[in-house]
């Protein structure tokens, strides 16, 4: 834990989601003065944001006002903020702007595990919490994946088990991981960065102050997150099959860990999907990375419960089997939730708001595994045009509709497979509220069967 004063400082928190609220509600049990900031008006803010007023902090919302940012010392910027010209002018002002996960580290002592990537990272963070709760650690799991860090802060804690996304990779000038995993970067995000090379950057910010005495935990033959991993001096270790020369490689039913020379069971695992597969191995070789025994490591893979809307089985119906992915936000977690199904092939529902990225990877994917693609929301147009003359298109204006379009277009043996390859917010809430109603519209359709 590094020296942090915050008595009598001005700290500025940017942002009141959950992050916003937990870095507000540290800082001020630290002894600092607290302005909140968001955009949004407060009427639109949870409660927790609103009841910090009466902690004494100094709420302020509607458009950031630049003068007062460049008055606070410190500037705490929650992930959820894009880019903004007045954080720019805190920063000329000689503010230090800085996450939220920068700031919750900066109080911790124990080893922190960073789980990073574009796709499976909270199945990732999820399955390296419970190998090491298995092995008797009091480990913490949060970041992008449940609670902030600034949750963490004053707990007991063996190891911090945190998934980071790239916006929460940025502004983090001291963040540093005992052990630090890049599962993959595939484009996502370009609506918010400059370019992929951008996003790529974000992604590897957390490697660049890892030394010898830390590990990189990268997939094995990808050169991009290996170009990452370099801007550290990290010991690598690689995931993935043995024929790429992975140090912990899928193996005829096993994990085999050839840095500790041990291998690990699949047997009972609950996982669906090849790339879940690579997860376990990916959340193996961190958990040996932090010597969890074997027998702990077994135990999680057997008893872990996979988590809501990433390839989880709805239901079958008419020799159909029904699967929501709507955690799927972007094309390269779709082309994996299609290419790692079991069944030969699949009516695929796709679309929401677009992301600004090439739907050419999902096209290719579809011409080896599609039956048929049925597209929703902002997006459909443009996935529809990318896959036109490929497989057949439907289209469809609510997510019953869409269920009905993939059911008719569905053969026995087939899967319809929800996994939108854009966000949500066009027709939803959230990923959550678009795989309950595509569950729901499923339910319906095996109510309503004659």
């Amino acid at each position: 834990m590094k020296d942090v004063k915050l008595a009598g400082k001005h700290v500025a928190i940017v942002g009141l989601g959950l992050s916003g609220v937990a870095a507000a509600r540290l800082c001020l049990a630290r002894g600092a003065r607290v302005t909140a900031m968001d955009e949004a008006p407060l009427a639109e803010l949870g409660s927790p944001a609103r009841e910090l007023a009466l902690a004494g902090v100094v709420l302020r919302t509607g458009p950031l006002v630049e003068a007062e940012l460049c008055q606070a010392d410190i500037v705490v910027v929650s992930p959820g903020v894009p880019r903004r010209p007045a954080l720019a002018a805190a920063e000329r002002a000689g503010a230090e702007v800085i996450a939220e996960l920068e700031l919750g580290a900066r109080f911790l002592s124990a080893p922190l595990i960073l789980v990073g990537g574009t796709n499976g990272k909270s199945t990732v963070t999820a399955l390296v919490h419970r190998m090491l709760v298995e092995d008797g650690r009091r480990a913490f799991v949060g970041g992008n994946f449940g609670a902030p860090l600034c949750d963490a802060v004053g707990g007991s804690w063996d190891a911090l088990v945190v998934e980071i996304s790239s916006f929460q990779a940025e502004r983090v000038p001291t963040l540093h991981a005992r052990v630090g995993a890049l599962l993959n970067i595939t484009e996502d995000h370009l609506d918010r960065y400059d370019d992929f090379a951008d996003y790529a950057r974000a992604k590897g910010n957390p490697f660049a102050r890892m030394t010898a005495q830390d590990v990189a935990v990268i997939p094995a033959g990808d050169a991009l997150c290996a170009a990452q991993a370099g801007r550290g001096a990290a010991r690598r270790i690689t995931f993935g099959v043995a024929a790429d020369g992975a140090d912990v490689a899928l193996d005829s039913g096993a994990i085999v860990d050839g840095v500790r020379g041990l291998s690990y069971r699949l047997q009972g695992l609950r996982l669906r999907g090849q790339h879940n597969l690579y997860n376990a191995c990916a959340a193996a070789a961190v958990a040996g990375a932090m010597g969890g025994a074997a027998e702990a490591i077994e135990r999680a893979l057997a008893g872990f419960e996979p988590l809501a809307h990433r390839t989880v089985l709805v239901a079958e119906m008419d020799g159909v089997a029904y699967y929501d992915d709507s955690k799927g936000t972007n094309v390269g977690a779709t082309v994996a939730a299609l290419c790692g199904l079991r069944e030969a092939r699949a009516v695929l529902i796709a679309g929401g708001r677009d992301k600004q990225g090439s739907y050419g990877p999902l096209v290719a994917a579809l011409r080896r595994r599609g039956r048929a693609l049925v597209a929703i929301g902002e997006a459909a147009e443009r996935i529809a045009a990318a896959a036109a003359g490929v497989l057949p298109v439907a289209r469809a204006g609510s997510m019953s509709e869409a269920v009905a379009q993939a059911r008719r277009l569905a053969e026995p043996g087939d899967a319809v497979l929800l996994s939108p390859a854009c966000s949500s917010f066009d027709m939803f809430r959230n990923y959550r509220e678009r795989g309950e109603a595509f569950a729901a519209a499923v339910q319906a359709a095996r109510g309503g069967q004659g």
